[in-house]
């Protein structure tokens, strides 16, 4: 799971696979590595309870909680995304966008897609 964090947006792109782990299991983790054994977390989660995207931190770990129903709705379509807004305590509002991370069109070294969703565009040779 791949996350971006920009101007009150978070945006977590996922794999086949992931996308599959949330739709079995509800739950899909990662951590990026800080210098000092530090880290930031991020776990995207399903539940019934979630009635719209919604995003918590605490702990060094951003949670992103997605209504269950969407998820399923999401894994077993050729939907790309699921998107919402969150109202801040200060009136600002944090878009919230979950989306099944494609292969690029044009190869870069060192980098394994065999786990990405087919580009769209491939058949095209653009993006």
């Amino acid at each position: 799971m791949k996350i971006r964090i920009l101007d009150n947006s978070i945006r977590l792109r996922l794999t086949r696979g992931e996308v599959d782990a949330m739709h079995e299991k509800g739950v899909v983790r990662s951590q990026t590595g800080f210098p000092g054994g530090r880290y930031l977390g991020y776990v995207l989660e399903s539940s019934p309870a979630c009635v719209q995207p919604a995003a918590f931190y605490s702990d060094n770990e951003i949670r992103v909680c997605l209504p269950e129903k969407v998820v399923a709705a999401w894994a077993m379509t050729e939907e790309v995304s699921i998107d919402g807004e969150q109202t801040l305590d200060d009136g600002n509002r944090l878009s919230i966008l979950v989306e099944k991370d494609f292969a690029c069109l044009a190869p870069r070294p060192g980098e394994d897609e065999s786990d990405m969703f087919p580009h769209p565009d491939a058949d095209t040779g653009t993006c």
